[in-house]
């Protein structure tokens, strides 16, 4: 039956091996000498093979010794490393955030790297979903949000301008002279967002020529957008949303007309019913700092 020999005697040979010396492992260990010469005895007998060849005033590593501290060191090296991240882990903050897909996956993780590193002691545990925020129900700290800033049992913090905008691939754009056009153009929908191409084309005074019920629907704007990327139409897109593939060329916006929904935009809630926390406080100072870097 394999069995360790006394962890406490393998503790004392690894600092008397790696010091050559028992008085200077006494120290270390808050014992004393006998006590130390006692553990190594206990250990030289479990193995049943000397590890140490003593002098009058030193001592020195036999073969065996050198081979069986070779493997000490490495067991306690990792047994410090493995310790050291889990206690890393457990004095970690673990904030809990809820976003819409689409925000999530096109602006937040692209950013949330730069909160980690900043910001090593606080674990953002990101989820996904459309369902309302309750927070007296719900274990979360905050959720990114779109309404018109009442919420009930919530602190609302405006995060950026939801401006309407038509965007498709500059393939796509180059049979497109004109607003009217559209209505021989595939329209790109999102199952969470049925109203916007009405409003923009309402707005465009171009909702009486094309339908706006009209072409494809979507489960989410990430996927509208991907559709839309491929080249397979013109998807309504949250302009901030696809920033980074307008400014890169990979989407373009044919029109100029743009639809500011004004108050009806982006939130970060928080409970108004407890304290905020400080972790929490350092996660939207973050966030809203996002948002006033980039333009909108």
């Amino acid at each position: 039956m394999d069995r360790l020999p006394p962890l406490n005697a393998i503790r004392a040979f690894e600092i008397v091996a790696r010091r050559l010396s028992i008085t200077v492992a006494a120290t270390e260990l808050h014992v004393t000498a006998g006590a130390v010469s006692r553990q190594i005895r206990t250990l030289e007998d479990s193995l049943g093979v000397p590890l140490f060849v003593r002098g009058h005033r030193e001592i020195t590593l036999t073969r065996e010794g050198e081979e069986y501290f070779r493997a000490v060191t490495s067991s306690m090296d990792g047994l410090r490393k493995a310790t050291s991240r889990l206690m890393q882990r457990t004095r970690r903050t673990q904030l809990k955030v809820r976003a819409y897909t689409t925000f999530a996956m096109r602006w937040l993780i692209p950013r949330l790297s730069s909160f980690h590193a900043a910001n090593k002691g606080i674990e953002v545990l990101l989820t996904a979903s459309l369902d309302p925020v309750d927070f007296r129900r719900e274990d979360i700290d905050g959720a990114i949000r779109l309404g018109d800033g009442k919420w009930q049992g919530a602190n609302a913090y405006r995060l950026v301008s939801n401006l309407l905008v038509p965007v498709c691939s500059p393939a796509v754009a180059k049979g497109v002279r004109g607003v009217a056009d559209l209505q021989r153009q595939v329209l790109l929908h999102s199952i969470a967002r049925p109203d916007d191409w009405a409003c923009w084309l309402t707005a465009a005074k171009a909702d009486e020529r094309v339908d706006s019920r009209s072409g494809m629907t979507y489960q989410s704007s990430a996927m509208a957008y991907a559709a839309a990327l491929e080249g397979q139409g013109f998807a309504i897109a949250q302009r901030f949303l696809v920033e980074d593939d307008l400014a890169s060329g990979k989407l373009v916006t044919p029109f100029r007309k743009v639809v500011d929904m004004g108050d009806f935009t982006y939130y970060l809630l928080t409970p108004a019913d407890r304290a905020e926390s400080a972790s929490m406080a350092t996660f939207r100072k973050w966030l809203l700092a996002q948002f006033e870097q980039e333009p909108v």
